[in-house]
């Protein structure tokens, strides 16, 4: 399984995923998380179900946002940071690029068990 994390160490709001990172590499050795630039040709050639770890605006804890959410996004305050990144997956799909996305959501701050409660999602993705 590979997750691609998205964040910038440099800005605060959206430093979470970044800093997280080295804890869930170690609780999760045989998961690849790939720190990704979504600008910068994404996703790779050939990826069809992707799994996105990113900050997501108006959450309270970390959640699993899926094809539907992605739909609903556009018409709610709950979305990831980087509205493009929404318009890029809808058109990648639409294209038939991409097959799933599933995009592990997390407030811009950090929670008391958010390690906990990102690995509980993860276990849930990979059954």
């Amino acid at each position: 399984m590979k997750i691609y994390v998205f964040g910038n160490p440099l800005v605060k709001k959206d430093a979470l995923p970044v800093k997280l990172l080295p804890n869930l590499k170690k609780t999760f050795p045989k998961i690849e998380f790939i720190l990704t630039d979504p600008n910068d040709n994404f996703p790779p050639d050939g990826e069809k179900d992707l799994v996105i770890l990113d900050t997501v605006i108006g959450i309270k804890k970390p959640m699993i946002l899926d094809l539907d959410d992605l739909q609903k996004i556009k018409k709610t305050p709950v979305s990831p940071h980087d509205y493009d990144l929404i318009f890029h997956l809808q058109l990648l799909i639409k294209l038939k690029k991409v097959k799933s996305v599933k995009i592990i959501g997390i407030p811009r701050q950090e929670s008391k068990n958010i390690l906990n409660k990102i690995r509980d999602l993860i276990d849930r993705l990979r059954m």
